[in-house]
C-alpha cells in the first residue's frame, strides 16, 4: 500500500492535486482510532446496503445478485478512487427506471455495454474537469426528475406489493396500470400484511434505535414469518433460483460502433444522472463532515467503478445519499468505511448469500415503496410551484416527462427548456443594467468601504441576478470565512431576481447560519426578490425584522443584535 501512495503522490506532481483519489491523502495521518471507526461504520452501512442492493436489482429488471456484485465492486473502487472521504457507491433507486428500459430494449447484454460506455463518459467527465460544471443544473430540473422516477419506482413495485397474479410488468406507465386494474381481483392478502409490516418496521423502528437497520429487522421477520408459518407469497428463490456465493468471473462485452451508437444516448444518461447524483451525495456529506469532495475526481473514481461493475456482470453504480449519510452518522470519516462496507458485502455474499433467497419479494417491495417516497422530493415540488411560473414549467415538464415518455428524454428537454429560460431572462434584465449600473465604486456613495463594520459582523454583497450558476459561485465564497462571524449580512441591493435554486441555495445558508448560532440579515432586498421569498416562506423563516431596507438599517440591526 505505501509503494502505491508514493507512486501516487508522484503523478500527482506532474496532474495535480485535483486527481488524487481522498483515500491517498486521509492514510498519510490516519489512526489507530481512526480505523476502528470507519470498521463499524463501514460494517453497519454494509448491513444497510444489503437489503437495498437486491432491491434496486430486482426492480432494475435483472437477478439480485447483480445488486450485490455492484455493491462489492462499485463500491470498493468508488471509495478506493473517489474524490470523496466518506461516499458510499453502490446501485441506487434513480437508476431502476432507465436501467430497467434498457433491459426491456436491449437485454442484459445491452445494458452491460451500456454501463461501460457510461464509466468511460464519466472518466472523460473527470479528466477534462466537468465536475464543477454539473453542480450548475437547475434546482427544479432535479426535482422534476427525480420525483419522476419515485413515483415510476412506486408504480413498478404494486405487482409485489399485492401479490398480483399476472405476467411481466409493462414498462408503459399507463399500461402497467392498466393491466394492474384488470388483474386486482388476485390481490393476494399475505402480500400485503408483509409489504405494509415492512414499511410500518423500517419507518418506526429508527424511533427505537438507529444503529440497526429497520429494513434489515423488517426483512428478518418478513423472511421468519413465510417459513415459519408457510405463507403462500412468492419469493427472490421462487422467481430467480439460488444466488451464487462466489463473484463472477470478468467478462469483456463485445462492443462496435453499432452498438455505440444504438446505446450512446441512454449510456450518456446514465453518465449525466450518475454524476449529478454522485456529486450531490458528496456535497451533502461535505455539509456533514465540514469537508471539500474533489469534483473531478469523483467522476473519474465513479467511471473506473462503473467499468469494472459491467466487467463483472453488474449495473450501474454512483454515490448512494442515504448509504454516504448513515457512514458519516456511525462514524465513518474516510474511504476505509466504504471499503469496509463493500468487503462486508462480500463476505454476507459467500457465507449468507443462499439465506436471500428466502426473502419474500412482497417485502423489497415494502422497503422500495419506502425508498420511493424518500427520493419523492414532495416537499421541494411544492416549493418549486411558489417560485416563477418559468421554473415550475422546467420541473413538471421534466416529471410529465421521465412518467410519460423517457427518462433521456425528459433530462435533454429539461436542460434545454431551464437553458432557453435563462437566455430570456438575461436578456430582459441586461437591458436594464446597461442603463443603471454603469458606476463605479467611487461614485457609490453607499460602496461597503465607505462604511464601519463592527467586530463580529461580516457583509456578503450579490450583484446580479441570483440563478443557479450565480447561487453556486455564491455558496463557494461563503467557505472563504477564516472564522463563523457572529452576524452575517447579505447585501441584495442589486439583485432584481432570484430563481428557485438560487431560494434553495438562501435557504441552506439560513440553516447553516442557524446551525452554526450566526445571525442571518438580508439587506436591500427588491421588490420582485422579496415578493419570491415571500412566496417560498423564507420570510417567515428569516424574519421580516431581519430583511432590512437598506444596509444603514441592516447595520443599526446587527448592532442590535450582537
Amino acid at each position: 500500500m505505501l509503494p502505491l501512495i508514493s507512486i501516487l503522490v508522484q503523478i500527482s506532481n506532474l496532474v495535480g492535486d485535483m486527481f488524487v483519489p481522498k483515500l491517498f491523502v486521509t492514510l498519510k495521518n490516519y489512526t489507530g482510532e481512526d480505523f476502528y471507526k470507519d470498521l463499524i461504520s463501514g460494517i453497519v452501512v454494509g448491513v444497510i446496503a444489503l437489503p437495498l442492493c437486491i432491491a434496486f436489482a430486482i426492480a432494475s429488471g435483472v437477478s439480485p445478485e447483480k445488486g450485490l456484485v455492484t455493491g462489492i465492486i462499485g463500491g470498493f473502487i468508488i471509495s478506493f478512487l473517489g474524490g470523496s472521504r466518506v461516499q458510499i457507491g453502490g446501485p441506487t433507486g434513480a437508476f431502476i427506471v432507465i436501467v430497467y428500459g434498457i433491459v426491456q430494449q436491449y437485454g442484459v447484454d445491452g445494458l452491460i455495454c451500456c454501463t461501460l460506455i457510461a464509466g468511460i463518459l464519466l472518466i472523460v467527465m473527470g479528466l477534462v474537469r466537468l465536475g464543477s460544471v454539473i453542480k450548475f443544473i437547475p434546482h427544479p430540473l432535479i426535482v422534476g426528475f427525480t420525483s419522476g422516477i419515485a413515483l415510476i419506482i412506486f408504480s413498478s413495485q404494486v405487482k409485489d406489493f399485492f401479490g398480483l397474479q399476472m405476467g411481466a410488468v409493462p414498462a408503459d406507465f399507463m399500461q402497467k396500470w392498466r393491466e394492474y386494474f384488470l388483474h386486482f381481483d388476485t390481490v393476494n392478502t399475505w402480500s400485503v400484511a408483509i409489504a405494509g409490516g415492512t414499511i410500518l418496521v423500517s419507518a418506526s423502528f429508527p424511533k427505537i434505535t438507529r444503529k440497526i437497520p429497520g429494513s434489515l429487522v423488517a426483512i428478518i421477520l418478513a423472511t421468519f414469518s413465510v417459513q415459519y408459518f408457510h405463507l403462500n407469497v412468492e419469493t427472490i428463490g421462487s422467481k430467480f433460483g439460488e444466488i451464487p456465493s462466489a463473484l463472477p468471473l470478468p467478462h469483456f462485452p463485445e462492443i462496435n460502433f453499432t452498438i455505440i451508437q444504438n446505446l450512446i444516448r441512454p449510456a450518456f444518461t446514465i453518465a449525466l444522472l450518475g454524476g449529478i447524483e454522485s456529486l450531490l451525495s458528496a456535497v451533502v456529506a461535505d455539509g456533514m463532515i465540514g469537508g471539500n469532495h474533489k469534483s473531478n475526481m469523483e467522476l473519474v473514481g465513479q467511471g473506473v467503478a462503473n467499468i469494472f461493475s459491467a466487467i463483472f456482470g453488474g449495473i450501474p453504480t454512483t454515490g448512494a445519499i442515504a448509504r454516504t449519510a448513515a457512514n458519516v452518522k456511525n462514524g465513518g470519516r474516510t474511504p476505509i468505511a466504504g471499503i469496509v462496507h463493500a468487503l462486508t458485502l462480500l463476505l454476507i455474499m459467500l457465507v449468507v448469500g443462499k439465506w436471500a433467497t428466502l426473502i419474500p419479494l412482497s417485502c423489497l417491495a415494502g422497503i422500495l415503496v419506502i425508498v420511493a417516497y424518500n427520493m419523492s422530493e414532495w416537499r421541494s415540488f411544492l416549493a418549486v410551484f411558489r417560485t416563477s411560473k418559468s421554473d415550475a414549467a422546467v420541473m413538471i415538464a421534466t416529471f410529465l416527462l421521465t412518467v410519460f415518455v423517457d427518462l433521456t428524454v425528459a433530462i435533454e428537454v429539461g436542460m434545454v427548456l431551464a437553458a432557453f429560460l435563462f437566455m430570456r431572462r438575461m436578456m430582459q434584465i441586461s437591458n436594464v443594467n446597461i442603463v443603471t449600473q454603469e458606476i463605479s465604486e467611487a461614485d457609490d456613495i453607499q460602496a461597503i468601504s465607505r462604511y464601519k463594520i463592527p467586530q463580529g459582523v461580516e457583509v456578503f454583497e450579490i450583484t446580479g441576478p441570483m440563478f443557479f450558476g450565480a447561487a453556486y459561485k455564491f455558496k463557494e465564497s461563503l467557505k472563504l470565512l477564516s472564522k463563523p462571524p457572529k452576524v452575517l449580512i447579505i447585501r441584495m441591493r442589486s439583485v432584481p431576481v432570484i430563481d428557485a435554486t438560487g431560494l434553495h441555495t438562501l435557504e441552506e445558508v439560513f440553516k447553516q447560519s442557524r446551525n452554526r448560532e450566526m445571525k442571518f440579515i438580508l439587506s436591500g432586498v427588491q421588490k420582485g426578490v422579496y415578493s419570491e421569498l415571500e412566496k417560498s416562506h423564507l420570510l417567515e423563516m428569516i424574519g421580516k425584522e431581519n430583511i432590512c431596507a437598506d444596509i444603514d438599517i441592516a447595520l443599526a440591526r446587527s448592532s442590535e443584535l450582537l
